[in-house]
């Protein structure tokens, strides 16, 4: 037999879908808008520690270059990525792709660019645990 421990089990939960799909579209907003707002206390609310970001930032020669972030370094972007409010904050937009009761998958389009996130639910609470990005795209 095969077992894959992550981490404590969390209790069953009441399955609501409504209640759920409005839990991870918050999660969501609530790491879109720590960044945007510099409210690391968003991301703290939002994010599970054990988060793995990877992404793709374009470079000026048109390459993509990878790179990771930790929680601890994503607590740091929210307190200074936007402290002098000269951001363009205009883009934000929100998507929740898919809920289960204990998983889910949303898409957040932010100024930096297009963020795929699986969020799962810890004692009751939506966290994001896993993010995948990229710069956006260059227009075809």
């Amino acid at each position: 037999m095969l077992m894959l421990v992550l981490g404590a089990p969390t209790k069953p939960q009441a399955v609501d879908p409504a209640a759920d799909k409005a839990a991870v579209y918050q999660a969501a907003l609530d790491y879109v808008e720590g960044v945007y707002e510099v409210n690391p206390a968003k991301i703290e609310k939002s994010v599970h520690p054990n988060l793995t970001k990877y992404g793709f930032m374009r470079r000026p020669t048109g390459e993509y270059a990878p790179g990771q972030m930790t929680y601890q370094q994503l607590l740091g972007v929210a307190a200074s990525w936007n402290k002098d409010g000269k951001r363009d904050l205009s883009i934000k937009k929100v998507e929740v792709l898919d809920v289960l009761d204990q998983t889910a998958v949303a898409k957040v389009t932010a100024q930096w660019g297009i963020d795929y996130m699986q969020l799962a639910k810890y004692d009751g609470q939506w966290k994001i645990i896993n993010i995948i990005w990229q710069t956006h795209p260059v227009a075809r």
